[in-house]
């Protein structure tokens, strides 16, 4: 029997006034039960769903029924990989994955470390410069019949593309979105894990904050 030899976290913590998509309010969490007044340590909490890392539900861009309630956690959870590829400017495109990409990545989970987690904080760079895929990169993962990808930045495209034509596409054939990832650099290049995503179950929700790790099972 296989035992688990690693669990790497990869999820931002969730605090009070972290960096956040750049039109969203800020978080805000504060005590209102406290172990010396009230017998208890109890917080109240205010924040948007796509707050810290969370997962994109189809009905988030989409006319469609499929809210984050109703994600089929069999695309959220399996084996998959992170993929590290060397692109230029803000977008990472087919050419790009086609470079590094590996046959086991097929039918998986990716997860794209572009290195931007580690700039976290309140700049414009951070908030504002953040690279993503392309459309001809979007339609890569999708023939490559990716169950769902992740990256490490605010966004899966980048900020200046305001039709969110890569969100419409990728939500559109159920290749559900992760966003805001951090840790990547724990991960190792073609190595297998086994990657468990778990939304919060907001019904009818357009997506939700999201517990995400990378089990590593000594393979």
């Amino acid at each position: 029997m296989v035992g688990i030899r690693r669990i790497i976290d990869l999820s931002v913590p969730i605090r009070t006034y972290m960096p956040v998509w750049p039109t969203n309010p800020l978080p805000d969490v504060k005590p209102v039960g406290i172990l010396s007044r009230d017998g208890y340590n109890v917080e109240s909490i205010q924040m948007v769903t796509h707050t810290g890392t969370h997962v994109d539900a189809p009905y988030h861009m989409l006319e469609s029924p499929i809210t984050v309630d109703q994600l089929d956690l069999n695309r959220l959870i399996g084996y998959g990989y992170v993929v590290r590829p060397k692109f230029n400017g803000v977008e990472i495109t087919k050419d790009d994955l086609n470079r590094m990409w590996r046959p086991e990545y097929d039918g998986n989970i990716v997860l794209i470390e572009t290195g931007w987690w580690k700039k976290r904080a309140f700049t414009k760079e951070f908030l504002y410069d953040f690279p993503g895929l392309s459309i001809d990169a979007a339609k890569f993962l999708m023939d490559h019949n990716v169950k769902a990808v992740g990256i490490d930045t605010l966004g899966i495209e980048p900020y200046n593309h305001k039709d969110f034509e890569v969100h419409k596409l990728l939500l559109s054939r159920n290749v559900y979105i992760v966003e805001d990832l951090t840790n990547l650099s724990e991960l190792e290049d073609g190595k297998r894990y086994f990657i468990v995503i778990l939304p919060i179950k907001f019904q009818g929700a357009s997506g939700s904050m999201a517990r995400v790790v990378a089990i590593d099972f000594g393979e």
